[in-house]
């Protein structure tokens, strides 16, 4: 199952991801004018249609002796997405784990387990406020859609130049948080010369 899921998000089969995210973008953009009842009903009877008129048609087609018989549907039918006992006490334990951990972090963010940590927190959650009269959460959604389908293939085809800018990009982030960490201990900057500042001669 994981497997067909990075075979639609790297592009594998072309078509069947275009059908994919276009029907996702679709259905996300209808949202803006419709409600999600009428988005799931309308779109289940459209598949319903499909599906059945498709099923009658090669039923026919059977019974004139044109053809086999088989289900039209059977590979998705024979689709197993199921999950062993301890496949489901694995990802059970770790979706608990991620949220026992995810309720800690918020926890020391919220009561200042550590001051610098806290006021980052302070100011993306300002940013984010402007961010929320930009756009709204459906908007965010539907372009987190189009960068799963877009971004995972992209770094794949540019990984080099994105692993070196990230890299440059996190040795500035790790420059600037030492700066302010020594601020907000009290301490003196660190010397932006190269090795240090050098003793004055006489």
């Amino acid at each position: 199952m994981a497997s067909k899921v990075m075979d639609l998000i790297f592009w594998k089969d072309m078509e069947r991801t275009g059908m994919v995210l276009t029907g996702l973008v679709v259905g996300l953009l209808s949202l803006f004018q419709l409600s999600i009842i009428t988005v799931v009903s309308t779109v289940s009877l459209a598949v319903m249609c499909f599906t059945i008129s498709v099923r009658i048609y090669y039923q026919v087609l059977c019974i004139l002796s044109w053809g086999d018989g088989e289900h039209p549907f059977k590979s998705y039918l024979d689709l197993d997405i199921s999950f062993s006992g301890e496949h489901a006490d694995l990802y059970m334990q770790k979706a608990i784990i991620m949220a026992l951990s995810a309720v800690d972090t918020l926890k020391r963010l919220f009561f200042v387990g550590n001051l610098f940590e806290s006021l980052k927190f302070l100011l993306l959650m300002y940013l984010v406020t402007y961010l929320g009269d930009l756009c709204n959460g459906l908007t965010l959604l539907i372009i987190g859609v189009i960068a799963l389908f877009s971004l995972p293939l992209f770094y794949r085809q540019h990984q080099e130049q994105v692993d070196s800018f990230i890299a440059k990009l996190q040795t500035c982030i790790n420059n600037v948080k030492d700066i302010f960490q020594r601020l907000a201990q009290g301490g003196p900057p660190p010397d932006p010369t190269p090795g240090g500042a050098k003793p004055k001669t006489q």
